[in-house]
């Protein structure tokens, strides 16, 4: 399967946008697709071969995953790319613009829900992400 892009511009420099990206306290309060649901668990050890987990739940205690991996590249500032516990790779960048950052995510899609829920999800969250980092 083809793998999929979603993107962003954050009107913050990449110094914070990077921080409200990796550290933990940041991730739970942007991690999810919507506003029904939220991050109650992160924890992230950002380092070739670190792993993380954050735990993505239905606010309505109906239905919560994982999200966990490991990561494979870690360049400060600039990239992040990790595996999925069921093998999927996934390609963050971090481009400065000025006082700007685009972050770029390029990811392999799985097999159980259709290619634009998947992208439509992964879009929300980075979008989540966009206007937690510029609110905060």
């Amino acid at each position: 399967m083809e793998k999929i892009t979603v993107e962003t511009v954050v009107n913050a420099p990449v110094e914070k946008v990077w921080t409200y990206w990796n550290v933990p306290e940041h991730i739970k309060n942007w991690a999810f697709a919507s506003s029904d649901w939220h991050a109650p668990y992160a924890d992230n050890d950002l380092k070739k071969d670190g792993k993380f987990k954050t735990t993505m739940a239905a606010k309505d205690g109906s239905f919560s995953f994982d999200f966990e991996g490991t990561y494979t590249n870690v360049d400060v500032h600039k990239k992040i790319e990790y595996v999925l516990g069921d093998g999927r790779t996934v390609q963050i960048g971090f481009e400065t613009e000025g006082d700007t950052t685009r972050v770029v995510e390029t990811f392999d899609p799985e097999t159980q829900n259709p290619i634009e829920m998947q992208r439509g999800g992964w879009q929300s969250t980075l979008d989540n992400f966009k206007k937690y980092t510029e609110e905060n």
